[in-house]
């Protein structure tokens, strides 16, 4: 399970690490309507809800679901437009340039990403000139709710309208938290792009990837980049590179831009010492099917006070050694027990740290 970069033929020089305005504005956006996600950030999404004009707050509910539920690739244009090598510029009003110069296809596309209606990963009809994928995508838009029917349907028929409202809003937006936001930001992001390119000049792509984040893994013999993520995908770099984009808001998100036709983006969180060897998907899986059996819960119960013996956990459970054994496999594989030898005997024990990091390692695994 994830996503799968195929980097065959992959030059180094389109490699690019660059920090984006745009994406960062989206980040907030999401933040701000879903703080949850972000308890590091409350007091930061608290101060500018606070004082957040009416009408804005309004109109930030209007279309929500385009950073709410997904994140919309509307916030890196620069990776749909033909080529591959535009970088996100280096002011917002750059970057909402560079959104201008989507077509009407590409935009309506990646603003419908939401209801699912189309494709992602491969080559699919594009929703305004195909009479079934726009009916789909209604009926799915319907589903969500009236105020998102109500924008799919504007977006289908006027997607120039769209367009200059979604522009207005986020230079709404900028004016009236953003800019204050990203002027606090934008060293710490730059800093950061700086030492991923050093680290690909004299270290190479290995070095770099490891610094993003353990749960992106570079197999240089199948020159294939892996993030382990709950989502299945694929997308390949070809001749038109590699886009890496930081955050400093977006925590515990690691996200891939891999939509068909557009240049894979790996979109990474910065700044966060939570950050430090998340498990795997399937590492994550293994301990809470672990955790899910009654039996193994009762052996968990004991080993959480003290550390035991396989024999000693047979003569309390009422149950044989062999029994205990194959329960303390699962445990021990899902690494949720340790154990250590005292002369001929061998203790196990639950390892405590690792089975209370589970609620917030589950919210990250999921949100990743």
């Amino acid at each position: 399970m994830g996503v799968d970069i195929d980097i065959a033929g992959l030059r180094p020089e389109i490699i690019r690490v660059a920090p984006s305005p745009l994406a960062e504005l989206g980040m907030a956006l999401h933040a701000l309507s879903e703080p949850g996600h972000h308890p590091g950030l409350r007091g930061w999404a608290t101060g500018v809800t606070a004082r957040l004009d009416s009408h804005l707050a309004d109109r930030m509910c209007e279309a929500d679901f385009l950073w709410r539920t997904t994140f919309s690739d509307l916030f890196l244009p620069c990776a749909g437009l033909p080529g591959g090598h535009t970088l996100p510029g280096a002011t917002l009003a750059e970057e909402l340039d560079v959104l201008d110069k989507l077509s009407d296809e590409q935009f309506v596309d990646a603003a419908l990403e939401f209801t699912c209606a189309l494709p992602y990963s491969s080559r699919g009809p594009a929703a305004l000139a195909d009479a079934e994928v726009r009916r789909r995508a209604l009926d799915l838009a319907a589903a969500r709710g009236p105020q998102q029917m109500r924008f799919s349907e504007r977006l289908l028929a006027d997607p120039p309208r769209i367009r200059s409202w979604l522009r207005q809003f986020l230079r709404d937006c900028d004016e009236a938290f953003f800019a204050e936001t990203w002027a606090r930001l934008r060293h710490q992001l730059a800093a950061d792009a700086r030492h991923k390119t050093d680290l690909l000049r004299h270290k190479g792509l290995a070095g770099a990837l490891a610094a993003v984040s353990p749960a992106v893994t570079l197999d240089e013999s199948a020159a294939r980049i892996t993030v382990d993520k709950l989502g299945d995908g694929h997308t390949a770099t070809r001749d038109v590179g590699l886009l890496l984009v930081p955050t400093s808001l977006g925590w515990p998100h690691l996200m891939v831009l891999h939509r068909y036709g557009w240049q894979p983006v790996l979109h990474y969180p910065v700044g966060s010492a939570e950050l430090a060897a998340p498990p795997s998907v399937e590492q994550l899986a293994l301990r809470m099917t672990a955790l899910s059996h009654p039996v193994r819960m009762r052996i968990c119960r004991h080993l959480a006070r003290s550390a035991y013996t396989t024999g000693e956990l047979a003569q309390v459970h009422g149950m044989t050694a062999p029994e205990i054994s194959r329960h303390l496999g699962v445990l021990k594989k899902a690494g949720l027990v340790t154990t250590r030898r005292r002369g001929r005997y061998v203790l196990h024990q639950l390892d405590v740290t690792v089975v209370a990091r589970l609620g917030s390692d589950f919210l990250e695994g999921i949100l990743r």
